[in-house]
């Protein structure tokens, strides 16, 4: 069904990740919406609960527009958690305060495993109510990133029934039982496949994928655990909505050792955490996908002209963009809530004024 949004006024990031020639790079921070900014700790107060924020989509809608309403990036992405779909299977995800997500019914068992299903379409529509009126608010400034979690990050916690510092849980089902994990793995994809098509008929304007445990795994099981799975979900992907391209962002962190891998699973662009030289992997994947990524998020804990060298440095790791190659900045991986708010102006600042100087540069 077709929806009356407002025309986008600034596509510079969807360019980018098409490859498609820009005026400079464009940027937006993951996690830019987080407890990082005074005025999204007030609105969570005030819901009571990250999944009281999370599930509303008015208050969801308040807080993704926050970091746009207080700086000049070129994206919204929808706030939400990784873990709704999950959620929606019936695990009972719950947040226990300074230890993070948690699930009252991980999967421990042959019973519990072979019981999983991909979620209603009804339990999800909340999301998909958050991105319409998102979309909406956003009144065409900037696109609407969608999102979710990769089959193999949310396995990890369905298994572990929470986060986990070596896997062990998990990695155990793994090897011993290879069966039972492609079945969590095998729902989930589809599940996700649905999931985020359903985002990109709300509204979504691009979309990305999480990989956020995928470097836990050894060289092999990331290829049949992990790497697999998203190739799938890729290929199920709505390319196009409205007559506009949809691109598609794949993140590993820890997956520099399978950048080339990763290219050719049929994504747009691929997220890169601080680890990888940029300049080195754009030799590596060419004119395959576009890169987007990947400042430290601690340099954001130095002084102005600290971080504007590390930004700097950053984009010239990089180097000039060219016609067929594109780079959205980001950071490595999700902004810390300690950030200071002066530093991400200090950040947007210099990414917009010393791209525009590359492009002009002879």
């Amino acid at each position: 069904m077709s929806m009356n949004f407002a025309p986008l006024k600034n596509d510079t990031f969807l360019r980018a990740l098409l490859r498609q020639e820009t005026d400079y790079t464009p940027l937006w921070l993951m996690r830019q919406a987080g407890r990082y900014l005074p005025e999204y700790r007030a609105t969570r107060k005030g819901a009571g609960s990250f999944l009281s924020l999370a599930k509303n989509p008015g208050f969801a809608t308040e807080v993704t527009l926050q970091p746009i309403d207080r700086y000049g990036l070129d994206a919204a992405i929808l706030f939400s958690d990784i873990l709704t779909v999950p959620d929606a299977m019936g695990l009972g995800l719950y947040f226990e305060e300074g230890e993070g997500p948690k699930f009252e019914r991980p999967l421990k068992d042959e019973k519990d495993v072979m019981a999983l299903k991909v979620p209603e379409a009804g339990s999800l529509q909340y999301v998909f109510d958050a991105v319409t009126q998102i979309r909406t608010a956003l009144d065409g400034r900037v696109p609407l990133i969608g999102f979710s979690g990769s089959p193999w990050t949310l396995a990890c916690y369905m298994v572990e029934g929470q986060g986990s510092r070596d896997f062990h849980t998990v990695k155990s089902m793994m090897y011993k039982r290879p069966d039972l994990m492609h079945h969590i793995l095998r729902t989930n994809a589809d599940a996700v496949a649905t999931y985020l098509n359903a985002q990109i008929d709300a509204g979504a304007q691009a979309v990305m994928i999480f990989d956020s445990w995928g470097g836990a795994l050894a060289d092999g099981a990331y290829q049949e655990f992990s790497l697999s799975y998203m190739r799938d979900i890729v290929s199920q992907l709505q390319k196009e909505k409205d007559g506009k391209r949809i691109p598609a962002i794949v993140f590993t962190k820890g997956g520099g050792l399978w950048l080339e891998q990763l290219a050719d699973i049929g994504a747009d662009a691929l997220g890169l955490d601080w680890t990888m030289n940029l300049g080195q992997a754009r030799a590596k994947v060419g004119d395959k996908v576009a890169l987007q990524g990947n400042l430290d998020p601690a340099v954001l804990f130095a002084e102005p002209e600290q971080i504007r060298k590390q930004v700097i440095a950053t984009l010239d790791s990089y180097g000039k963009p060219a016609a067929g190659h594109g780079h959205v900045f980001n950071l490595g991986h999700g902004i810390s809530q300690f950030t200071p708010v002066e530093s991400v102006t200090v950040l947007v600042e210099t990414v917009h004024e010393y791209s525009r100087q590359q492009r002009q540069s002879a």
